[in-house]
This record gives structure tokens, C-alpha cells and sequence, in this order.
């Protein structure tokens, strides 16, 4: 008897969730290192990783809190999730541990991780839009 991890599609819905997560992740430590080369603090894996593990462990949270893979593409619920996810309990994380946390700096990250985790789903969106077009 088949089981239901066995149905059609199953495995590209796999792959889906997969590179969202992925690029979610991609995309929040290019955030860290763009944040410590402007802040000329290096760019060392550690370093990265140091600043990027709030940001990622708030997008994580909202990953399996709305059990976003379900729709891991979509702007909205999954896009603005993981967005407000990352910063709001990326910067508590960072308060917690003594990290800086100062106004400019949430702002800059509202922005610039707005523009990384909602501008790909945007752009894919778009893109999908655009060939169910083509193909009607």
C-alpha cells in the first residue's frame, strides 16, 4: 500500500519547500555579511554566522510556528512571516545576548530583509503569473 508521501508531486513539493527554506536562509546570511563588511567587521564564517544566528533561528520560529511549508512561496502568509519573524525575534535573540540593538539598525533591518525574503517570492510570483499566462 502506498503511503502518502508516495503521491504524485510530492517530491517537487519537497524540493519547493526545500529551496525556499534554503533561500531564506542564503538570503539572511547575505544580509550579516553585507551588515559587517559596512560595518568593517570582517566577513569570517564565525563572524557571519555570529551576527546571521538570530535572524535565522526568528525566521526558523515562524517556518514552524505557521508551518509555512505548506506554502513556502506565497508573499503572504510565508514572505511576511518569515520577514517580521526574523526581525522581531532575531532582535530579542539579539537583546538577550547583548547584541546591539538600536532603532537605526531595526530599521535597516525591517528594510533590507523585507527586500531579500519578500522581493524573491515577489519576483517568483511574478514569473509563475507570467507563464500561466503564456500558457492560457
Amino acid at each position: 500500500m502506498p503511503s502518502p508521501s508516495d503521491r504524485p508531486g510530492t517530491r517537487a513539493v519537497r524540493a519547493l519547500t526545500a529551496a525556499a527554506a534554503a533561500a531564506d536562509i542564503i538570503l539572511i546570511l547575505i544580509f550579516a555579511a553585507i551588515g559587517r563588511d559596512a560595518h568593517a567587521r570582517g566577513e569570517s564564517v564565525a563572524g557571519i554566522l555570529s551576527t546571521a544566528w538570530p535572524f535565522l533561528a526568528g525566521a526558523a520560529v515562524a517556518w514552524l510556528l505557521l508551518r509555512l511549508w505548506r506554502r513556502p512561496l506565497a508573499l503572504w502568509p510565508a514572505g511576511v512571516a518569515v520577514w517580521l519573524g526574523a526581525v522581531a525575534i532575531g532582535m530579542a535573540l539579539r537583546a538577550l545576548t547583548g547584541q546591539t540593538v538600536v532603532l537605526p539598525f531595526v530599521i535597516v533591518a525591517l528594510l533590507s530583509l523585507a527586500m531579500l525574503l519578500l522581493g524573491y517570492r515577489l519576483v517568483v510570483a511574478i514569473a509563475l503569473r507570467l507563464r500561466a499566462r503564456r500558457r492560457a
